[in-house]
């Protein structure tokens, strides 16, 4: 269980990068604010979100991300262009190749149409994650199909893995993966109605911890098999699991991410031991942050050094798992792993090892891991 792969598949290489988020517009931008414990979280007051302050990490409402006012591209869609543009620019993957497949991950998409667009069949077709994906495909001149994945909060990290089994299989040879969530009324009330919202930067695993914050943004991920790349950080494994226990709350003994984290580092040959650092989807929510602490002890990871990005980013939705799967590459990459915004004080009843300052080392291998509603996990693992 080293890490050396015994199967005939190809190996998964990360070939490029990006984040585009309220704190900058590239990868190397966003990881320098994180270095500084810069946060995009703030107290918003925004009528047309909420008739009352909340804290949000959001763009400015006139923000501008692509330069093509030729097509009619809502905001969501901007903002996948402007990252796979700016992740393309340190890639020669051909986008126009039948080997490279685009994958979609969101989501809310383009549901803020629902406040301001007459209900009807245009707007039905236009509102759907297909035709964003079609869009984004046609402006790339991307010539296969389109894949979208959409599955609560695993989205971005599910997308990942997508990847890295189509490539693995032979399908295609690169896999350019990108994920985007805005923020709206419909969204923030729906957190809203479950209490989940936080009324300052929330505290991921504190004692303190009450609740959420909502995020924009958005990221990509290049992903490759061929060996001309085989220097690069790998994607070496993933899986999924889904505990069935409530539409909206999750399993309260962590066994199921416990589970997908366990095929995750059997799927990537990497011992539990082997793991030098965890993002974690560490919501800052109650029972969410429980649940994975009760998986991380039962994974015997309680000792690994983790953190959670959400009191950078707040909750970026479909985004997340790829904005904090690309921040633990660059962690990789620099050989420093980023503290936990907001944490002070254990809340959880299990030990975790929580980052509360930058720490450097020697990081070899990742794990990532996301939960999310209706009861699905995902974990990811990157190495060197």
């Amino acid at each position: 269980m080293s890490g050396i792969k015994e199967t005939n598949e190809p190996d998964v290489f990360v070939v490029a990068d990006n984040v585009l988020s309220p704190l900058g517009k590239t990868t190397a931008e966003n990881f320098s604010k994180l270095k500084q414990n810069i946060s995009g979280v703030r107290q918003r007051n925004d009528g047309g979100i909420s008739s009352k302050p909340f804290y949000a990490s959001l763009f400015n409402g006139d923000e501008s991300f692509i330069s093509d006012t030729n097509q009619d591209y809502t905001k969501f869609e901007q903002l996948l262009i402007a990252s796979i543009e700016e992740a393309s620019k340190d890639s020669t993957i051909p986008l126009q190749d039948k080997k490279t497949v685009l994958i979609i991950s969101s989501t809310k998409g383009n549901i803020s149409l629902l406040e301001t667009n007459t209900n009807n069949a245009e707007l039905h077709k236009r509102i759907a994650l297909s035709t964003s994906a079609k869009l984004i495909s046609e402006c790339f001149g991307f010539s296969t199909q389109p894949i979208v994945v959409s599955n609560a909060c695993i989205s971005g990290v599910l997308a990942i893995i997508t990847g890295m089994r189509l490539l693995r299989s032979g399908q295609y040879e690169n896999a350019v993966i990108a994920g985007a969530d805005v923020i709206s009324k419909f969204i923030l009330s729906g957190f809203e109605s479950f209490q989940a919202l936080s009324g300052q930067i929330c505290k991921p695993f504190d004692k303190q911890r009450d609740g959420l914050n909502l995020g924009e943004g958005a990221a990509t991920i290049i992903l490759s098999t061929n060996k001309k790349y085989d220097q690069n950080i790998n994607v070496r494994g993933g899986a999924v699991s889904n505990d069935a226990n409530h539409i909206s709350g999750p399993s309260r003994t962590g066994e199921e991410l416990a589970y997908a984290i366990k095929k995750a580092l059997e799927d990537a040959k990497v011992a539990a031991g082997a793991i030098d650092f965890i993002s974690a989807h560490g919501t800052a929510t109650v029972y969410n942050d429980e649940m994975e602490a009760n998986a991380f002890s039962l994974s015997g990871l309680q000792s690994v050094p983790l953190n959670s990005l959400k009191g950078y980013y707040g909750h970026t939705l479909g985004a997340a798992g790829l904005i904090e799967s690309v921040i633990s590459i660059q962690s990789i990459k620099e050989n420093l792993v980023l503290p936990t915004l907001g944490f002070e004080n254990m809340g959880v009843t299990q030990p975790l090892n929580i980052c509360t300052g930058l720490l450097p080392g020697k990081f070899n291998n990742c794990l990532k891991t996301a939960s999310g509603f209706g009861g699905c996990n995902a974990a990811l693992v990157f190495g060197k």
